[in-house]
């Protein structure tokens, strides 16, 4: 317990003892990261800052494959969620649906100027 009050202390790496995760978990950019209880992830997670998958408490319960890549600023919340092995999450997605295995997704964002007189 005294470790994850030093994780989320000097991080904000908010890890729900609930989670089941597999070997090789990778921080490039430690910061700002919340795992659920209800989430199982399997081996070689690499998951970047501002990432949140799952909460706190409920029936959701997601469950990720081997291989999984998450960019920087996504978000995984949902019911029942399965993430397939070998995806990649693009950089600030929302998922709240199933993705197969070998796939990419990202959310498409456009910017909108209006220009002021």
């Amino acid at each position: 317990m005294e470790n994850t009050k030093k994780l989320i202390y000097r991080f904000k790496i908010d890890i729900h003892l609930g989670a089941k995760i597999g070997k090789n978990l990778h921080f490039p950019h430690p910061y700002s990261i919340t795992i659920g209880e209800n989430v199982t992830i399997g081996e070689n997670l690499f998951i970047h800052q501002n990432v949140t998958i799952g909460y706190g408490h409920g029936t959701m319960h997601i469950i990720m494959g081997d291989n999984v890549y998450i960019g920087t600023n996504s978000v995984i919340l949902g019911g029942e969620i399965k993430i397939g092995n070998n995806v990649k999450i693009g950089v600030m997605s929302f998922v709240n649906k199933d993705i197969p295995d070998n796939c990419t997704v990202y959310t498409q964002k456009t910017n909108t100027i209006i220009q002021n007189n």
